[in-house]
């Protein structure tokens, strides 16, 4: 819809001149909620929590604490942090002053953030003591950089770095003080920026304004169903795509928010244990955290209650088998969602099944559904398009490459001028192939630079390895194809087993013949103890195609 396209009508009496803003939630919930807690991992791997209360004030000294270093509406800051109250913090100080929170995903390599830094004019940067290895890396490569700023519990005269120009937070806060009176922004200012990782290219910037952030929340709050009577914790990273819009969320629901800081998926036990000591009911994730918390569940020799937890599962569908497992052994309900960094992210929703499909679909078929993406979110507008760009039916069957738009998904990218090609008739394209079936519910079937291409035909990755993860020996797969010189592309998948042991061919293929024709059935399988993954927890299959592309050069 071009603004040529809208009309006018008879003027209203509303308060319209009255802009959204983020940094109306934060106050909103501290006036209301100031004894709500926030509990949040201190820096020797121990809890502390406060309130809404005191963040507040803290928020206020931030701010403070910014301006007085210069930082003025427009300029861009920097974060460099795990998911600690600091972050937290920041994402409401630095909007608040009409400047541009940069979320910096600080498992970029150096090249890259340096890019990301200099392409979006970041002035100053705020930086986590344990990550200033990193910070070190990148100041080289961004002159434009005016200061840095320390976030530690320890003293500055302990600290020891190479950065130049240096404060230290704590000391600013100590100095600022508690109440702020916050400018009123126009709406349409950036609140905040992200970079996407991507897999072609350089990162490209998506810049989010005060009022898509406001829309995507109160549309989030209202579809997960959050009250002041939940505890959020956030899990996602802090520095990707707003922790997938939790943070805002969970402040305007009023919940108590709990903040894991630094945590590998290597060792989930800190996030279960305190999911289940702070009693939180809504989490969000990526399957690549979600599985071993539910592995660490496992050896728990009492299961804990997690009957009203609400896992918003992303980057990735989640097996069936993950889904099932958690709501067997705690009654813990794992929601599927869908979006992308171009789309604040949320998209659509698999949160309960219609009312109008509980007494059609078998038991099976209601879990089978629960693979699905769900259904679209109000506000967003979508459609479905073939190859040439033509609508497709919404009848589960027919393919098309899901295009949207609305007040929280982008227009265009920052400073990319060629970037035509991602947008039709103002819909941004996804890159996602799905289907969107009579019931309304949204599958993705592929990404389009993913779809195998075998023979003429198309094969789903997605299907065959949603197939493969269901089977209990195999704890991950990923499927790509490889270029063949005789049928276009083939399947390699790749499997980690539970017990390490190889899957021969013929089982992969007992496997899948239920859901897939012959000629569809992979040629290779390797077994490897970890799958590639991006930053966010994605397949790596760039990589993977990369490494294995000879693989049927001579067949």
């Amino acid at each position: 819809m071009s603004t040529a396209n809208i009309v006018t009508g008879r003027p209203s009496t509303h308060g319209d001149s009255y802009q959204l803003n983020t940094t109306t939630m934060i106050r909103h919930a501290a006036r209301t909620y100031p004894e709500q807690e926030v509990v949040y991992r201190t820096s020797d791997g121990g809890w502390d929590r406060y309130t809404y209360g005191e963040c507040y004030a803290r928020i206020c000294k931030a701010a403070h604490a910014l301006r007085g270093l210069g930082v003025s509406p427009g300029d861009v800051v920097g974060i460099l942090d795990w998911n600690s109250r600091r972050h937290f913090e920041l994402y409401w100080a630095i909007p608040g002053l009409a400047a541009v929170m940069l979320q910096m995903n600080l498992r970029l390599v150096p090249e890259d953030l340096g890019y990301v830094t200099d392409h979006s004019d970041a002035s100053w940067i705020l930086v986590d003591e344990t990550l200033l290895p990193i910070a070190e890396k990148l100041a080289p490569l961004t002159p434009q950089v005016k200061g840095w700023i320390v976030m530690t519990d320890r003293p500055l005269s302990q600290i020891s770095t190479t950065l130049p120009n240096v404060y230290h937070f704590e000391d600013l806060l100590a100095a600022a003080d508690e109440t702020f009176d916050w400018p009123m922004i126009d709406e349409t200012s950036a609140y905040s920026a992200c970079y996407t990782t991507g897999t072609t290219g350089r990162p490209k910037g998506i810049y989010y304004s005060h009022r898509g952030m406001c829309l995507h929340t109160l549309t989030m709050t209202g579809l997960v169903g959050m009250s002041s009577a939940d505890t959020a914790m956030l899990i996602t990273p802090m520095f990707h795509g707003q922790c997938w819009g939790l943070p805002q969320a969970a402040v305007q629901a009023m919940t108590k928010i709990v903040l894991p800081g630094r945590y590998a998926a290597e060792d989930t036990s800190a996030l279960v244990d305190a999911m289940i000591s702070e009693q939180v009911t809504v989490a969000n994730g990526a399957p690549a955290i979600f599985q071993p918390m539910l592995d660490y569940i496992r050896t728990l020799d009492s299961k804990p209650d997690l009957g009203r937890a609400r896992l918003l599962s992303g980057a990735t569908e989640p097996s069936l088998s993950l889904m099932r497992g958690f709501y067997e052994l705690t009654g813990a309900d794992v929601i599927h969602a869908y979006g992308a960094t171009e789309t604040t992210p949320l998209v659509s929703i698999n949160r309960g099944l219609k009312p109008s499909l509980h007494d059609v679909l078998t038991d099976e078929e209601m879990w089978n559904r629960k693979r699905c993406q769900g259904l679209m979110a109000p506000g967003v507008d979508f459609r479905l398009v073939d190859g040439e760009d033509n609508d497709v039916p919404f009848d589960g069957v027919s393919q098309g490459e899901i295009l949207l738009r609305g007040p929280w998904v982008i227009e265009r990218y920052h400073k990319l001028d060629d970037d035509g090609d991602r947008f039709l008739d103002g819909y941004w394209r996804s890159g996602d192939v799905g289907t969107i079936d009579r019931h309304g519910y949204l599958k993705l079937t592929d990404r389009l630079k993913d779809v195998i291409k075998s023979g003429g035909e198309w094969i789903s990755s997605i299907d065959m390895e949603n197939a493969l993860t269901a089977h209990p020996r195999i704890r991950d797969a990923a499927v790509v194809g490889i270029e063949h010189p005789k049928w276009q592309e083939r399947p390699l998948v790749l499997v980690v087993t539970d017990d390490g042991n190889d899957v021969p061919i013929s089982e992969v293929h007992e496997i899948l013949a239920p859901n897939f024709a012959k000629w569809q059935l992979p040629d290779t399988v390797v077994c490897l103890e970890a799958l590639p993954r991006t930053s966010v927890g994605k397949l790596d299959k760039k990589s993977i195609r990369a490494g294995y592309s000879d693989l049927y050069k001579d067949a």
